[in-house]
């Protein structure tokens, strides 16, 4: 199977500080349940609450095989019941956060193949070297038009190793940019996280997931209508 990604967004949204709290925990716990799927993750950004070891909000890669359905189980509403871990007195116990898909860039990886590199004159200061030899280089990722100069080295094989990296740090700013851009449009989409049908929940201090009890209602329902159908 083909390996895959995913980009989710994990936020208090406009909850209190209660809830930035559930978003820290579950960003603990969406990690350690990617790792031990063998997915690998990465946390591309974060956003700290007010008080210590909350987060407002934070974007996390997640790569390999079964991505989809992994992720399929996190996104959505997140429920927490608890006492509130600010206010000793508060009454609330049902506290809510958000799971977003945040989606990705088409320029997914950066390749020295996508590179052209243009040698040319170094300008300023340097003697007869610098006049007479095309020692500078342009290096321009054609898929984004980005373009670094490196004119550091009289070899034109050191510069083109520096603009390389220059240009993958231009390239990489780029997305972190364009990552920004797409959660904050997610934020700005998301008004109000959805209270009710939560994907998963968790109780307590300890963030123990609650285990589902198992229903046999609807079994009997089915149990009694299939002996009418026999006795008809």
């Amino acid at each position: 199977m083909k390996n895959s990604e995913k980009i989710l967004q994990i936020t208090a949204g406009k909850g209190p500080a209660e809830c930035t709290w559930v978003a820290a925990q579950v960003l603990k716990k969406i990690m350690d349940e990617a790792q031990r799927c063998g997915l690998k993750t990465t946390v591309l950004s974060r956003e700290v609450g007010s008080e210590n070891g909350t987060i407002e909000t934070a974007i996390v890669r997640f790569s390999g095989k079964e991505v989809d359905q992994f992720a399929a189980q996190w996104i959505g509403t997140i429920q927490w019941i608890g006492k509130s871990t600010f206010r000793k007195f508060h009454k609330r116990k049902n506290w809510y956060i958000g799971v977003f898909e945040v989606e990705t860039s088409t320029d997914q990886a950066f390749s020295e193949q996508d590179v052209d590199f243009q040698a040319m004159r170094s300008s300023g200061p340097g003697g007869q070297h610098v006049n007479k030899v095309s020692s500078a280089i342009r290096a321009t990722h054609k898929p984004t038009g980005l373009q670094v100069v490196a004119m550091d080295s009289r070899s034109q094989y050191q510069n083109k190793k520096l603009a390389i990296e220059r240009l993958k740090d231009k390239w990489l700013s780029a997305q972190n940019k364009a990552w920004s851009e797409s959660t904050q449009k997610q934020w700005l989409n998301q008004t109000q996280v959805e209270r009710g049908n939560p994907v998963r929940i968790f109780e307590d201090s300890n963030f123990k997931k609650r285990k589902s009890k198992p229903s046999f209602k609807q079994k009997r329902l089915e149990l009694k209508q299939d002996l009418k159908n026999e006795n008809r």
